[in-house]
């Protein structure tokens, strides 16, 4: 897995690290602790720059964001909340999910847009409320981009410096990012097939 990601980065350059990013705010295939490092593998190896991969890591993760701050300002928390509940099996969240990231935006206002980024589920889920509030676009993206930045930077920087070590890890580092992106489609799976159970459950409650 790990020559496979890497190799359509190689492919793909910049473009392909951007569009991987966009895709991770839509539907995760592949998490984004994983996409970036690989990218900064492929900078320290002399493929692209690094800032320029850090650059193209931020604005495919901010222009994913927008299509869900936009959902939320055009279909409203009603509609949503419908959606959600309707379509919850497939996308792993329901009317309680909205409701609970609506209280945090409603806690944190732009912070929780600014550090919503470093937080797994909640990177995503926070544009939505953002977009609910009618939060002005303008301070969305500037506040998304700089959390989202800090997040590419980081990532980035640790397959950045992986690269200088790459003949003391390579051993077990294909094998791993396997491991990880089978147990990302098997967590998938397994909420998909579970989810009637676990909302009877939680209704009980």
């Amino acid at each position: 897995m790990f020559d496979f990601i890497t190799g359509f980065l190689e492919a793909t350059g910049l473009w392909g690290v951007a569009l991987l990013m966009f895709m991770e705010n839509l539907f995760p295939p592949i998490p984004s602790e994983l996409i970036l490092p690989l990218a900064g593998f492929n900078a320290a190896q002399g493929l692209q720059s690094l800032w320029a991969t850090i650059l193209a890591g931020t604005v495919g993760s901010v222009l994913g964001l927008t299509i869900w701050y936009w959902v939320g300002r055009t279909f409203g928390l009603r509609r949503l909340k419908r959606l959600a509940d309707r379509l919850g099996r497939f996308a792993m969240m329901d009317s309680t999910d909205l409701d609970t990231a609506c209280h945090w935006f409603e806690r944190h206002g732009a912070v929780a847009v600014l550090f919503g980024r470093l937080l797994p589920t909640v990177r995503t889920l926070i544009s939505i409320p953002a977009g609910l509030a009618f939060m002005p676009f303008w301070k969305f993206v500037a506040f998304s981009a700089v959390g989202t930045f800090l997040w590419s930077a980081f990532l980035t920087l640790i397959g950045y410096i992986l690269e200088a070590q790459y003949e003391r890890v390579e051993a077990w580092l294909n094998p791993v990012s396997t491991v990880i992106v089978l147990l990302i489609i098997g967590a998938y799976i397994w909420g998909v097939v579970t989810y009637p159970t676990r909302m009877r459950k939680r209704g009980a409650k």
